[in-house]
């Protein structure tokens, strides 16, 4: 049996018949976003068949199912990181999971560093597009072709219509919302002022430790991802000492704005759809 199946059968079965559509992954400090979820049943990760174990602070380790602005949702508290020293290849299951009881859409978030004056400490940043500087995938080895291609398209990896409607989501709440492209570095150490110049060249707004592994698993499953990262300091070179505890900050401190805008972004789906 593939891997993923037992662990959706049990979000399927928590479910009650009613199948969420859109998954959600907490990043570090935005574990409170699922609090605005209505109706909910919280699973921890350890009844999870193969489901890894989390480690680092800020990650609650339970993945919440319930109803949100009128959207059946799987909320992810907290994700996984090759840094933890997880195989890439073992980040699949988690996301497989979310497809698995009925995930059409992922919505990623996580904690970021700006490369760019103009993306303080507080905003929120959705994602364009990304740079894997890993060098890894979580879709190497041997191909599932029952969930997907062997190779797999990127032109869209983060979903033009999606986007937009995050945008006219950021407008009707009064939430400020850039644009930008993050870089995927292996962590767990903060980069250096130096990778910072050269990521700066290479293009990239924003840098973080997550994201890229389950947007690969996603696309790859044909789910449609959008991702916001919630920007907790300046790059190194840009400011002084990084410290994990203002990324836990910074995420609490923005929990409220993200919840209202991930709120208008589901009811705006919902419209979407029905129109």
């Amino acid at each position: 049996m593939t891997a993923h199946k037992p662990t959706a059968q049990v979000l399927r079965d928590a479910a009650a018949g009613r199948p969420p559509r859109v998954g959600i992954v907490l990043g570090s400090g935005l574990a409170d976003i699922a609090g605005f979820i209505e109706r909910s049943v919280a699973i921890p990760y350890d009844d999870l068949p193969g489901f890894p174990v989390t480690t680092v602070e800020g990650h609650t380790g339970k993945l919440v199912i319930g109803d949100w602005a009128g959207t059946r949702v799987a909320c992810m508290q907290g994700r996984f990181h090759v840094y933890e020293g997880h195989d890439p290849v073992d980040l699949a299951l988690p996301i497989r999971a979310l497809g698995g009881c009925g995930c059409e859409i992922l919505l990623l978030t996580c904690a970021a560093g700006s490369l760019q004056e103009g993306m303080p400490p507080g905003s929120l940043v959705m994602l364009s597009d990304h740079i894997n500087w890993s060098g890894v995938s979580p879709l190497a080895g041997r191909n599932d072709d029952s969930i997907g291609p062997r190779f797999v398209d990127l032109n869209r990896a983060y979903d033009p219509e999606l986007r937009a409607l995050l945008h006219e989501s950021a407008r009707e709440v009064s939430v400020a919302l850039h644009d930008g492209i993050y870089i995927w570095c292996l962590g767990p150490n903060f980069e250096t002022p130096a990778e910072i110049r050269a990521f700066r060249t290479l293009g990239a707004d924003i840098v973080g430790m997550s994201i890229v592994p389950e947007c690969l698993v996603a696309r790859h499953w044909g789910m449609r991802v959008a991702a916001i990262s919630v920007i907790t300091n300046f790059a190194a070179g840009m400011q002084g000492e990084l410290f994990h505890e203002e990324t836990l900050a910074a995420g609490a401190g923005a929990t409220p704005r993200l919840g209202r805008l991930i709120e208008s972004f589901l009811s705006r789906l919902n419209t979407a759809d029905s129109s």
